[in-house]
């Protein structure tokens, strides 16, 4: 069930500190089912915004004000501070917004996070008629091809084929690589829990060891037999490995 208010749309169960999640490019608000499952019920209010990826003015298409848009989310909803988790073009958002608006992030998790490595996302556009190309594309973000399914293919197969998406996805790519964080990680100081895959073709895994080397205080913990989301290929231990760090952060 999604409340609209205002500009927004979202999901929200639980009571307790917010944790805000940001979903990906392509991806959906239930690539987070099980985030969303499992949280509420220990003392946390989980809240996922649909972000503005394809809505927005194409001037307002990239990561800065994507980053501006969560701000103003979080300013409405009356949240002090949060606990942000990113995956994908998400964990750039929670990145750039972290370094933007430090005071009100508790903590920050990423998972198959742009912001250091991009891996051409416009390159297989030429192709985007070919369905089966899509497919491979789409199941290449997984280390088990089943868990794209259908549905999932064909929804990319659709937004590749809007040419309106399109334009904006090769905006959002280009300014993923305009927004490079490697400069301003390591003045970065908010606790960062880094869970990757240990097969992520998308964002490799020497991208996340680079983005532990860089944070001054992260901690980088790795699932195996695991793609470019965690959080929906593995979700029972995604959960365990975040609530276990948070419990040892008192947050």
């Amino acid at each position: 069930m999604l409340k609209k208010e205002k500009k927004y749309t979202y999901f929200e169960a639980g009571e307790g500190t917010p944790i805000i999640i940001l979903h990906g490019l392509m991806g959906g608000l239930s690539n987070f089912d099980g985030v969303a499952n499992f949280f509420p019920p220990k003392g946390y209010k989980v809240v996922i915004p649909e972000l503005p990826i394809y809505t927005q003015n194409i001037l307002k298409t990239n990561v800065k004000a994507f980053s501006k848009f969560v701000k103003d989310f979080i300013v409405h909803k009356g949240f002090d501070q949060v606990i942000l988790v990113g995956n994908s073009l998400g964990g750039h958002i929670g990145l750039y917004f972290t370094k933007m608006y430090p005071d009100l992030v508790k903590a920050l998790v990423i998972t198959g996070s742009s912001g250091l490595y991009e891996s051409g996302m416009g390159e297989s556009y030429p192709k985007r008629g070919d369905y089966e190309y899509i497919k491979k594309k789409a199941q290449d973000v997984f280390y088990d091809p089943e868990i794209a399914t259908k549905e999932i293919v064909d929804e990319v197969f659709a937004t590749v084929n809007d040419r309106i998406k399109l334009i904006k996805t090769l905006t959002i790519a280009k300014s993923a690589i305009r927004h490079n964080m490697a400069k301003d990680l390591p003045k970065m100081t908010t606790p960062t829990c880094i869970i990757w895959g240990r097969n992520d073709k998308v964002t490799p895994p020497n991208v996340a060891e680079e983005f532990d080397k860089l944070l001054p205080n992260s901690e980088l913990f790795w699932i195996d037999k695991c793609g470019h989301a965690a959080m929906m290929e593995h979700p029972e231990e995604f959960n365990q490995i975040l609530f276990d760090w948070l419990q040892k952060k008192n947050l």
